[in-house]
């Protein structure tokens, strides 16, 4: 059985990857280009991957080619369509970072309500040493308790942030598909119009793609923030940009975006250096257990891939 490893970077390199060994011939690569995955795959039985596209032209002379192994929840950079065609298994890893998630969703509205990169700077560089009172209160910050949270997109990670913001005293307001019993579930525009804070955690689809763009910024209260750490595509990040320059909202967090990594054309790179911005590199996701627990998902994947068991099958 060759087991091809495609991009085991993105998963860390102080993980341990030696748990594949048991099923077979493993080669890893820690980055592949698009124009190298073919090569790359053409004589694979089983592929891990994370953020290669593996579409027609990447697949079609994969002849050995049976089970596809996502090391993320997120499968967008698959043809599962082609996959249904040439009978090609798919299999993601769902719920394993869950907690992680929710933590870095968590921190970035706290710095970001409580100003923390003001306050920071404030003392970092100086200012505070030379200041003639024990205190600054500038800007003004206010409490969490009380402020209205907007969830949107309730899976395992926007019911963790969902917790959280009630614990902290919030209260909670959901979109979603489906209603959800425990917490109250509101339209996409009134969720904006009503929220204090708002978190993104949908998927990315065809009607999920730029759900959030300048009409729907508009809507949001001026002081408000917004956090995006599902799909960089889910909004416009232009309208984004143009929104915390314009001062149309409070602030934003963002770990996701549409490519990755950025670049100097970036809408983005205009906003960098706002204190009401905190952007961090993709990685809420991957604390040291969240990784591991991934990729010991993709081993359980396989192992029943190779049993006749289908697990965390998406084709």
């Amino acid at each position: 059985m060759n087991i091809v490893i495609l991009d085991y970077k993105t998963l860390g390199e102080d993980l341990d990857l030696t748990g594949a060994d048991k099923f077979g011939t493993v080669t890893k690569y820690p980055v592949t280009k698009q124009d190298e995955a073919k090569e790359r795959l053409k004589d694979a039985d089983i592929v891990i991957v994370n953020k290669v596209k593996m579409v027609e032209s990447v697949l079609k002379d994969a002849k050995n080619l049976k089970l596809i192994c996502e090391t993320a929840t997120g499968y967008d950079n698959i043809d599962t369509e082609y996959c249904k065609k040439r009978g090609i298994a798919v299999a993601n890893t769902p719920a394993y970072s869950t907690a992680c998630v929710a933590q870095v969703t968590v921190s970035m509205a706290c710095s970001l309500v409580t100003h923390l990169n003001e306050y920071r700077n404030f003392v970092h560089y100086g200012g505070y040493q030379n200041s003639i009172s024990a205190n600054m209160l500038e800007p003004v910050y206010h409490e969490m308790a009380g402020m209205t949270w907007g969830i949107i997109g309730f899976g395992n990670i926007g019911k963790g942030v969902g917790k959280i913001a009630d614990a902290f005293g919030c209260k909670v307001i959901v979109n979603k598909r489906t209603p959800d019993p425990d917490f109250e579930c509101v339209d996409l525009d009134y969720l904006l119009k009503s929220s204090d804070i708002i978190s993104i955690h949908c998927p990315l689809t065809d009607k999920t793609r730029g759900m959030i763009g300048k009409e729907q910024l508009k809507m949001m209260k001026k002081d408000a923030i917004i956090i995006n750490v599902a799909r960089g595509a889910v909004w416009d990040e232009q309208a984004v940009a143009d929104a915390i320059i314009d001062g149309t909202i409070g602030g934003m967090g963002c770990d996701v975006f549409s490519y990755e990594p950025i670049d100097e054309k970036h809408p983005f790179v205009k906003i960098l250096d706002r204190y009401n911005v905190l952007l961090t590199p993709h990685m809420a996701w991957g604390s040291f257990e969240s990784r591991t627990r991934c990729f010991n998902t993709v081993l359980s994947n396989i192992e029943a891939f190779l049993n006749g068991k289908e697990q965390n099958r998406i084709v």
